[in-house]
């Protein structure tokens, strides 16, 4: 749940500062996978972020619909943010669930041709 509010609040900090909306999403996905690889780094376990898991996907997702909100105009506080963070949890729950994940490496050599 953490990286999920550092997604969603650090979005709308980054609004809140006149930036970008494509600057702000990209800095608040980056602060939820900050705050989630803090969250793991404290409790000593290896960071979610680096077992392939859709978390960066979806902290960015969390964080579009916070510049979503942002550009239609509505108001920062219930829509956006609780929008935002819920959609990040239910793409993270759906992951977790039916195992979802992005390739990593080792997966992607087993696509390559041989030489």
């Amino acid at each position: 749940m953490n990286g999920i509010t550092s997604a969603v609040s650090g979005t709308e900090k980054a609004l809140a500062f006149g930036l970008n909306p494509l600057v702000a999403a990209i800095l608040g996905m980056l602060t939820g996978i900050g705050g989630g690889m803090l969250r793991d780094l404290l409790v000593n376990e290896i960071p979610t972020v680096l077992r392939a898991d859709l978390y960066a996907v979806a902290a960015l997702a969390g964080a579009a619909v916070v510049v979503a909100g942002h550009v239609l105009d509505l108001p920062p506080t219930v829509p956006t943010m609780i929008g935002g963070a819920a959609l990040c949890f239910l793409i993270r729950l759906v992951s977790i669930r039916r195992g979802w994940s992005l390739p990593t490496a080792d997966r992607m050599e087993q696509h390559l041709p041989r030489q």
